[in-house]
């Protein structure tokens, strides 16, 4: 990973844990804008790094939901 996907993925965690922590989505468009006037490249990145972040958890939280299916259906 080059500098600029480490520096993008690391702001994007703590992004994503501010909307969690706080529940205002908003502080992704801010981080977005506040990033994006002095880098695009960054901007850019930082978003990919956000939607990749969030595809990530749906996709494990649907695997955690059928695994869990699937083994009460084993057990009986």
């Amino acid at each position: 990973m080059d500098l600029l996907e480490q520096v993008a993925d690391k702001l994007a965690q703590d992004a994503l844990e501010a909307v969690r922590v706080t529940g205002d989505e908003d502080i992704i468009t801010q981080v977005m804008k506040s990033v994006g006037s002095s880098s695009t490249t960054l901007e850019e990145a930082f978003m990919t790094a956000v939607r990749i972040r969030r595809a990530e958890a749906r996709g494990r939280a649907l695997l955690d939901d059928l695994v869990r299916v699937r083994a009460e259906k084993a057990q009986g």
